[in-house]
């Protein structure tokens, strides 16, 4: 069974920082790009951060120099350091292993992990 189990999240003033985790468990690991979704409430949901196969990486404009996304192939698993917190950062964060481009087309997502930035 494919799981991908997230951990990290929780509250933070403005200006502080969290790692989130992701691991993943039934998948080729090393075979997907990775990405980080938020959707706040009311949102829609909207992706943050991904990472490709050979580590390339690209972020949402306004999480730029400020979050980090990062993978370790060997522990199947995919971070996103979040520094400099703002509250506008407040929204549940999902993990996401989007379909191959070749292979079964499945897509993957964590359960997602709450985080809260505020005053």
């Amino acid at each position: 069974q494919v799981r991908l189990v997230e951990s990290g999240g929780g509250s933070v003033q403005p200006g502080g920082s969290l790692r989130l985790s992701c691991v993943a468990f039934g998948i080729i690991f090393r075979l997907y790009t990775m990405n980080w979704y938020r959707q706040a409430p009311g949102k829609q949901r909207e992706l943050v951060a991904a990472i490709t196969v050979g580590g390339t990486t690209n972020y949402e404009d306004s999480v730029k120099g400020r979050f980090t996304i990062s993978r370790d192939n060997a522990k199947s698993a995919v971070y996103l350091q979040m520094n400099s917190l703002k509250p506008g950062d407040t929204a549940d964060y999902y993990c996401n292993a989007p379909p191959l481009p070749i292979g079964p087309q499945r897509e993957y997502w964590g359960q997602g992990t709450q985080v809260t930035v505020s005053s």
